[in-house]
């Protein structure tokens, strides 16, 4: 079997690059066979990691800085004789006219134009699937963005939408550490620490999943942590000022403006 793609035994000061191999070899045997892609974050974009992803069998999609060092691959003739001819010239994003045109995108994001081209990364030490993004839906201050697939097969469309998949995980992060106390644990202990991350996020999935299953196969699902913290508080407070003015509960909640005063605060779909 191949080595480990990571410095497993030999360096006591790992890097975050060794640590995400390491729980993804953990990891890699739960997950589904059909799993195929690996969307990263743009600070994995490293030949270490990505040949450490390639080696576990997954194809990585990720993000590159606008000065990446690419390479326009020459197909042109040959010479006769001497070294063979590999690349024609440093690719320049901003200059499209050796990029392929694949569409203009729909909807709200008309206007942005999606281009494609394969290409040689030199820090990565590979090819890769380029794909740039030009947003003109302000003439006036144009912006770009390069993503990337280590499958050359791998259409455009489908780099862009698996790409835009990772940032569910960010909102996951975020609602957690804003709601449900995932960055406030002050414990060293490694098993102390790993109950509260679990717990948060236990927390976190649960609230999703009782809103999930309160809606209609046919609704869009619009969720806001925010809002259910909301509108537990003023449960809360609501049923505090209940017991302690020593109101009739019945006649309170079935008020007309009782459901009114339980949203208060609560954010609007």
């Amino acid at each position: 079997m191949p080595n480990k793609p990571y410095d497993q035994g030999r360096n006591p000061l790992l890097s975050r690059i060794d640590y995400a191999l390491i729980q993804l070899d953990q990891t890699r045997q739960y997950l589904p066979k059909r799993v195929k892609y690996l969307a990263v974050d743009a600070a994995y974009a490293k030949e270490k990691f990505i040949a450490g992803a390639i080696h576990y069998g997954l194809q990585v999609i990720s993000k590159l800085r606008k000065d990446a060092d690419l390479r326009d691959l020459y197909d042109g003739p040959q010479k006769a004789r001497g070294r063979r001819r590999i690349y024609d010239g440093k690719v320049q994003v901003s200059d499209v006219s050796r990029l392929t045109w694949v569409k203009e995108l729909e909807g709200d994001d008309k206007g942005i134009h999606l281009y494609s081209l394969v290409v040689w990364h030199v820090s990565l030490k590979r090819k890769i699937r380029l794909v740039y993004l030009r947003d003109e839906r302000n003439p006036a201050k144009p912006t770009d963005a390069l993503m990337f697939s280590t499958d050359l097969a791998q259409c455009p469309d489908e780099i862009l939408a698996l790409y835009r998949l990772r940032f569910q995980i960010e909102f996951i992060f975020r609602d957690a550490k804003q709601f449900t106390g995932l960055s406030d644990c002050q414990a060293r202990n490694e098993n102390a620490l790993d109950v509260h991350f679990n717990v948060s996020l236990i927390v976190l999935n649960s609230a999703v999943a009782r809103q999930r299953g309160q809606m209609e196969n046919s609704e869009p699902m619009v969720f806001s942590m925010n809002s259910i913290k909301r509108r537990a508080f003023n449960d809360y407070l609501l049923d505090l000022f209940i017991d302690k003015l020593g109101l009739t509960r019945t006649l309170i909640k079935f008020h007309r403006n009782f459901q009114e005063l339980r949203i208060t605060g609560v954010i609007s779909a």
